[in-house]
Order: C-alpha cells, then structure tokens, then sequence
C-alpha cells in the first residue's frame, strides 16, 4: 500500500487550500493569459494535492521532519 507520513500541520494544510483557492479564482476571473494561465493552475492543484494529503515533497527534500500523528 502507498503510505506517505504527514509533514504538513493543520494550519498550513489550511493555508495551501486557501491559497489554492485564490490562485484557482485568479485564473477563473481572467487574471492570467497564456503560458502563465497553465503554470497557475499547476500551481493551484498542486497546492490542494498536497493539502489533502498532508505530505509535500519538497517540503521533505528540505528535511522538514514528519509530524507524530
């Protein structure tokens, strides 16, 4: 089974929905053109992904430690 730990407390979990959110209704208003238009909703949904995982790899790869729970 593939099991990741979570690294992400609850407050940034939040925080990264939030932020996915307003990047996603950025995109959604016309805020964004072209090329940038794309690298926005990667962003957004990478935003929400590791959100409701709890686990961010880069998060890891810059040795922020797993949470106990």
């Amino acid at each position: 089974m593939f099991f990741l730990k979570r690294n992400l407390p609850t407050w940034e979990r939040a925080a990264r929905i939030i932020g996915g959110v307003a990047v996603w209704a950025a995109v959604a208003g016309g805020l964004t053109t072209g090329t940038v238009t794309w690298v926005a909703l990667a962003t957004a949904a990478t935003l929400v992904l590791t959100a409701f995982v709890g686990f961010c790899p880069a998060c890891a790869m810059a040795g922020r430690r797993y949470l106990d729970k």
